[in-house]
C-alpha cells in the first residue's frame, strides 16, 4: 500500500490501517477502501454486485436513508453516524471502524429458511445465505435497530447507533441486530 493511501482516515480522524476482518467469508465483500468522506456519489447503482466495491462505513450510512425522517439527506446522516463514531470512540477508546466492522460480522446471518411446496404442501428448508446477502442483513439489522430505538425516545439517534454497534460488537443478545440473527438462526436450525 502506497504512502498515500495509508495516510487518509475517515473524517481526518480514524484509519482504515489495522482493521482486519475475521469472517472469512465476508472478507472479500467487506470493502475497507480508506477515504475522508464516505461518499461515492452512486457510482456502484448500475452494475451488479459493484456495491461490494463500496466502502462499508458510506454503505452503513446508506443504510439509514430509508423512506421517512432521514430520506435524501445524505449530508444530515453522515454529519449523524460521525456524531455516533465519536461517542463510540469516547465509550470504547477504540477506532469506531474497527467496531462498526465486528458489529457487521456479529450480526450477519449464517442460515436461513426458504419456501419449497410439492403439490400444494409447504415445506421449509435451512439454507446457506450468500456472503454479500449476509453483510445486506446486517446493516440492514443495525441500522433498523438504532432508527427503531431513537423513535420516541429522549436519546438522541447518534447515542442509539453507538449503542447498537457497540452491543454487537460485542456478541450482546440486547442488540436488536444480534436478536434477530439468533431468531433467523434458530428457525433455521429448526427446520433441518
Amino acid at each position: 500500500m502506497s504512502k498515500a493511501k495509508q495516510d487518509i482516515k475517515l473524517y481526518h480522524k480514524w484509519t482504515f490501517k489495522d482493521i482486519e476482518v475475521k469472517d472469512k467469508g465476508l472478507k472479500r465483500y467487506l470493502n475497507l477502501t480508506p477515504m475522508v468522506l464516505p461518499h461515492s456519489m452512486g457510482r456502484h447503482e448500475h452494475q451488479r454486485f459493484r456495491k461490494a466495491r463500496v466502502n462499508i462505513v458510506e454503505r452503513f450510512i446508506n443504510g439509514f436513508m430509508r423512506p421517512g425522517k432521514n430520506a435524501g439527506n445524505k449530508a444530515k446522516v453522515t454529519n449523524i453516524v460521525k456524531q455516533a463514531f465519536e461517542i463510540i470512540h469516547l465509550r470504547t477508546g477504540k477506532n469506531p471502524v474497527e467496531i462498526l466492522v465486528q458489529a457487521v460480522e456479529n450480526a450477519a446471518p449464517c442460515e436461513d429458511v426458504t419456501r419449497i411446496s410439492y403439490g400444494g404442501v409447504v415445506y421449509h428448508l435451512s439454507v446457506d445465505i450468500a456472503p454479500q446477502r449476509r453483510i445486506d442483513l446486517a446493516l440492514r439489522y443495525l441500522t433498523g435497530g438504532a432508527r427503531k430505538a431513537s423513535i420516541n425516545n429522549p436519546r438522541s439517534i447518534q447515542e442509539t447507533i453507538a449503542d447498537e454497534l457497540i452491543l454487537a460488537a460485542n456478541h450482546d443478545i440486547k442488540s436488536v441486530a444480534m436478536a434477530k440473527r439468533h431468531e433467523i438462526e434458530r428457525i433455521a436450525r429448526s427446520s433441518r
